[in-house]
């Protein structure tokens, strides 16, 4: 299947230009995410991994997130970049988002400022901002892209973009 990517205009950077193995690399954003009305991290500290089709992924600091609002939750997946990750529940206010993030707690070569740092699904929480812009999520259970106006896809996620 031939993809074709969308130009992106001012501003703003085609997914399709992201590496594949991903790239990592630090962003000064703020970033805000928020569970029941409850601003569960507020963090100008995110590392941003980025991958050919996908919509960025940001990192943020276990350490921004308030008290609380993080738990262990079941599950395990592995990428063949990253390593092996693990799935936290996240908490705001009287909301549990079951496995609503993860994080890889021993990351491969090449990944270690991923170390102490999680990501969350924005599909699980109320909301997920990127520089004052409200995140869509990418589509799809699997995928945890924060799609803003600043990326350009077609993104991998939507219905038969599986085999992408």
């Amino acid at each position: 299947m031939r993809i074709a990517p969308i130009m992106p205009g001012p501003g703003q950077e085609s997914v399709w230009d992201y590496p594949r193995p991903p790239r990592v690399e630090e962003s000064s954003d703020r970033i805000v995410v928020r569970l029941d009305g409850v601003t569960i991290v507020d963090t100008t500290d995110a590392i941003r991994v980025l991958e050919t089709s996908h919509p960025p992924v940001y990192y943020l600091p276990r350490t921004a997130f308030i008290d609380g609002a993080l738990e262990p939750a079941k599950g395990a997946s592995f990428c063949e970049f990253k390593g092996a990750a693990k799935y936290l529940s996240v908490r705001g206010g009287t909301v549990v988002a079951e496995a609503a993030a993860w994080y890889y707690p021993t990351p491969s070569r090449g990944y270690e400022s991923l170390r102490d740092r999680v990501a969350v699904y924005p599909s699980a929480v109320d909301d997920c901002e990127v520089a004052g812009e409200r995140v869509t999520p990418q589509a799809g259970d699997f995928y945890g892209g924060w799609i803003t106006s600043r990326v350009v896809g077609p993104f991998k996620g939507e219905p038969g973009t599986l085999g992408w």
